[in-house]
C-alpha cells in the first residue's frame, strides 16, 4: 500500500506541466516605439519597415538642411561679388561673413548635438535594461559562466563608452566648433591647432575603444562564425562608408551580426535588435542629413574662393560626422553584444 502511494505521488509529480522560462526584452522607449515592427514579422521585414518609418519622417529634415545650405551659398556668392569691388578690404568682409554663417549654423549643429547625445543616453539605458535578461536567458541554455563574463565585459563598455561620449566628447564638440569659429574669423594658427587637437582626440577615443571592445571579443573567440563572403563583403563596404570615424572599426564587427541573424531563435534578442534600430535609425539619418549636405555646400562654397567661409562649413559638417561616429559607435557595440549573447544561447 505505501509502495502504491508513493508511485502516486511520483505520477502525479511527473504529470505536472512544465514550460521553459518565458524572457521577455524590455520595451523600447517611447520615442521608438512609433517604428517598431509587429513580433509576428520576420527579423528582415521589421527591419526593413523600421528603415522605411524613419525615412518617411525626413522630409522636414532634408528641406530644413537645403534652406540653410540655399542661405550659406548665396551668402559665399554675395561675399565673393562684395571683395571684387574697388575699395572694398577682404579682411572685414570675411570676418562678417563667417559671423553670418556661424549664426546660420550654430542653432541647426546645436540641436544635431543634443539629439545625437539623447540618442547615446537612449540606447546606453536600454542596453543595461536589455543585457540582464539575455543573460538569463543565455544561462538557462546552459551557459552560465560565458553569460556572466559577456554580459560584465558589455556593460563595462559600453558604461565607459557612454560616459565618454556623454561627459568628454559632447562638450568638446562645442569646443570644436567654438575654436573652428575663431580660427576662421581671425586666422589665427594657435586654434587651428588646438581645433585639431580637438579632432584628434574625439578621433583617437572613439576608435581605440571599438578597438578594445572587438579585440577583446575577438580574443575570447566571441566574435566567430561564418556567412556568405558577398554579403559579409557589401555589409562591410556599407559600414565604413556610412559612418565616419569609425567606420572601418565597425565594419570588422559586421560578420558577427550577419552571422548571429542567421542563427537567431530568442524572441528577446530580436526584440532588443529591432529596439536599437528603433532607436538610432531616424536621429542617425537626421544627423546623416545635415553631415552629407554640409559636405557638398562646403565644396561648392570653396568654387567661390572664399576660404574663411568654406572651411567654417566643412568644420561644422566634420561636428556632424563625430556625431555620426558616436551614434554608430554605442549601437554597433550593443548590436554584437546582442548577437553574442544569442549565439551563446543558440
Amino acid at each position: 500500500m505505501r509502495g502504491l502511494a508513493i508511485f502516486i505521488v511520483i505520477l502525479l509529480t511527473l504529470t505536472v506541466p512544465a514550460q521553459a522560462a518565458e524572457l521577455t526584452a524590455p520595451p523600447a522607449p517611447d520615442g521608438a516605439l512609433e517604428y517598431m515592427p509587429e513580433e509576428s514579422e520576420t527579423f528582415a521585414q521589421g527591419l526593413w519597415k523600421i528603415l522605411r518609418s524613419a525615412l518617411q519622417q525626413l522630409q522636414p529634415d532634408i528641406l530644413k538642411a537645403a534652406a540653410l545650405c540655399a542661405a550659406l551659398l548665396g551668402m559665399t556668392l554675395l561675399v565673393s561679388i562684395l571683395e571684387k569691388l574697388p575699395g572694398v578690404s577682404k579682411g572685414p568682409v570675411h570676418l562678417a561673413a563667417v559671423v553670418a554663417a556661424a549664426l546660420l549654423m550654430l542653432s541647426n549643429a546645436r540641436t544635431m548635438v543634443l539629439l545625437g547625445a539623447d540618442t547615446v543616453a537612449q540606447l546606453s539605458e536600454y542596453g543595461k535594461l536589455l543585457f540582464p535578461v539575455l543573460t538569463a536567458g543565455m544561462a538557462a541554455q546552459g551557459g552560465v559562466s560565458g553569460s556572466a563574463s559577456l554580459y560584465a565585459a558589455t556593460v563595462a563598455f559600453d558604461s565607459v563608452l557612454g560616459t565618454l561620449i556623454g561627459k568628454l566628447l559632447v562638450p568638446l564638440v562645442y569646443i570644436f566648433l567654438a575654436l573652428s569659429i575663431g580660427n576662421c574669423a581671425i586666422g589665427e594658427d594657435l586654434l587651428k591647432k588646438l581645433k585639431e587637437l580637438i579632432q584628434w582626440l574625439i578621433t583617437w577615443s572613439l576608435k581605440n575603444l571599438l578597438y578594445i571592445f572587438t579585440g577583446y571579443m575577438g580574443i575570447t573567440k566571441v566574435i566567430t562564425g561564418t556567412t556568405d563572403a558577398a554579403s559579409l563583403k557589401a555589409a562591410k563596404l556599407t559600414i565604413s562608408g556610412m559612418v565616419p570615424v569609425v567606420g572601418g572599426i565597425l565594419s570588422e564587427a559586421s560578420e558577427a551580426v550577419l552571422v548571429g541573424a542567421a542563427v537567431m531563435k530568442n524572441a528577446a534578442g530580436i526584440y532588443g535588435l529591432w529596439a536599437i534600430a528603433s532607436i538610432l535609425l531616424a536621429p542617425f539619418l537626421r544627423i546623416g542629413v545635415q553631415y552629407l549636405l554640409l559636405k557638398v555646400t562646403a565644396a561648392l562654397c570653396a568654387v567661390f574662393d572664399v576660404k574663411p567661409v568654406s572651411l567654417l562649413v566643412q568644420d561644422f559638417s566634420s561636428a556632424m560626422g563625430f556625431l555620426l561616429g558616436m551614434t554608430g559607435a554605442v549601437s554597433m557595440l550593443l548590436l554584437v553584444s546582442i548577437v553574442c549573447f544569442m549565439k551563446g544561447g543558440v
